[in-house]
């Protein structure tokens, strides 16, 4: 027998007795009027609110709670599994069940990556796909982008992307820019960490701050084609302290766009590291500040020559084959290329080579590098075919020798426009071979444009003068001598020498930013 209490009555005056079975399960004490209540009591015709709790026996009957007590301890045990597993059905996973379920899935996954070569073992603490449908999906995405086994082994972080999340909002943010296609393989294999990055956080902003240096929207996809490392360096880093430094060195602020467009690598090169010990060293070599501004906007590219390994090598090999120390930064200058090539190997190659077709003297190899540095490019089949064209003139060996050392270019002209221009000094100039040994530069003036007009001009007043009085001065020049009464030898320049100041001239406004200078006519 159980008494059970009522509470919430305002006056309790009474308990309630009843017989109720042992097993109760209590539930949620509800609020009830006191109405309701079948008591006979003066409180029925008062409407107030009590409190009553509840109780059941959970359906069972005083007769089957009889004959649980007649069954044995085994058969309540069996009793009350039943009910455990029937209940079990209706509960979630537990945490170490989903752990196992984890680990089964990604063991799968890093079975089916090992089947096809790939190595997984970066992969650990990475987020991958549940099931191998899904991570096969990836690895065939990848594969029609033109990436291989060995591409995804480089870089097997790139398998944490999801196709539709990551990879294909990238590359149609990368193709709306004007990014080609057909270089898609190359620039992930050069830059995978592409497809981690997000539109509007990480790609948009650089893209922002490449259009802010003047290149051209046309010009920006090229320049992630090039260095699409550039996605993902900071704005506030090494990319604006390099600009602002080339700047600071008289760099000028217009044509930086045109300098990162050539060599965009110029963005990831630290200043204190590359670029000011780099600047720092052409100046020591005799070349002033301006004109090292003015060489890296004309050729960015060095800058990424290896100043220990690379530039001071070579101008030291420079050296060693009698290049004077004073004419090194006017080298570098007039070929900006030969501090960045594999030197050594040239230079002794193109020494025997030349001493062999006309006697050229270690000497004289010097001073031909001094005037002009490409000759160590020229290929053999051509340095023969420019000494041919001058024996057939008329002209020795020694005197071919001399002619190149004083001229060098000689062996780079084309030997058609040499001819006419050739012709021209036999047939009407009428002079003397010794001229052209005296002048081999006569060459390199254009026929109609200087030598044909000058020499009537000077014939019509019955002048006697030298090729180089003739020829080696400007327009300008050549129009106050023709007002002389007689030739002042003063003037005649034998030899001339490359002169800085013609490459720290003012820029024409007019001048295009992308001016792509090459040295093709050399080669």
């Amino acid at each position: 027998m159980k008494i059970v209490s009522y509470a919430g009555i305002t006056k309790p005056r009474f308990l309630l007795v009843r017989y109720d079975l042992p097993a109760l399960t209590f539930r949620t004490p509800q609020l009830i009027s006191t109405s309701s209540l079948c008591i006979s009591s003066y409180n029925e015709k008062r409407h107030g609110l009590m409190i009553r709790p509840h109780c059941s026996a959970t359906r069972r009957t005083l007769s089957s709670s009889s004959t649980d007590l007649g069954l044995s301890k085994q058969d309540k045990f069996n009793r009350k599994r039943e009910e455990v597993t029937s209940a079990s059905l209706y509960t979630h996973p537990s945490l170490l069940q989903m752990k196992n379920e984890r680990i089964a899935n990604r063991t799968r996954v890093y079975e089916f990556l090992r089947s096809i070569g790939v190595v997984p073992d970066e992969l650990d603490g990475l987020e991958l796909p549940v099931t191998v449908e899904v991570m096969q999906e990836r690895v065939d995405f990848l594969h029609k982008l033109g990436l291989t086994i060995e591409d995804i082994n480089n870089y097997p972080l790139v398998l944490g992307c999801s196709v539709k999340k990551n990879m294909i909002p990238v590359l149609d943010y990368l193709g709306k820019l004007g990014v080609r296609k057909s270089t898609f393989t190359e620039f992930l294999r050069r830059y995978p960490q592409v497809l981690h990055a997000s539109v509007v956080v990480d790609l948009a902003p650089v893209v922002k701050y490449l259009q802010g240096m003047d290149i051209k929207p046309n010009d920006v996809p090229r320049v992630l084609e090039k260095y699409p490392e550039v996605l993902g360096f900071k704005l506030e880093g090494t990319m604006s302290t390099s600009v602002a430094y080339l700047i600071a060195i008289g760099v000028a602020r217009r044509e930086i766009g045109g300098v990162l467009t050539k060599y965009p690598e110029i963005l990831g090169m630290r200043v204190g590291r590359v670029i000011k010990p780099f600047a720092e060293y052409l100046e020591s070599l005799g070349m002033p500040r301006l004109a090292v501004a003015r060489l890296i906007e004309k050729r960015p590219h060095i800058l990424g020559f290896e100043l220990e390994e690379q530039v001071k090598p070579n101008l030291k090999s420079l050296l060693e084959y009698h290049v004077r120390q004073t004419s090194l930064a006017a080298v570098v200058v007039q070929y900006p290329e030969i501090i960045g090539i594999d030197l050594e190997t040239k230079l002794l190659n193109q020494q025997g080579f030349l001493n062999s077709i006309i006697g050229l003297a270690p000497d004289e190899f010097g001073r031909v590098i001094e005037k002009m540095p490409q000759v160590i490019s020229l290929s053999d089949r051509a340095i023969v075919k420019h000494v041919a064209f001058l024996k057939e003139c008329g002209f020795s060996s020694e005197q071919v020798k001399k002619m190149v050392v004083g001229c060098p270019q000689l062996l780079a002209l084309n030997t058609d426009i040499m001819k006419l221009s050739y012709d021209y000094f036999k047939s009407t100039m009428d002079r003397p071979l010794d001229d052209l040994i005296m002048f081999p530069a006569f060459f390199t003036y254009g026929l109609e444009s200087t030598i044909k007009p000058r020499h009537k001009m000077v014939a019509k007043k019955g002048m006697k003068c030298s090729l180089a009085w003739l020829l080696n001065c400007s327009d300008e020049k050549f129009e106050e001598r023709m007002k002389y009464d007689s030739m002042d030898m003063e003037e005649m320049e034998m030899e001339s020498s490359f002169d800085f100041n013609t490459l720290m001239e003012p820029r024409n406004d007019e001048s295009s930013d992308y001016e792509d200078d090459s040295d093709d006519e050399y080669l």
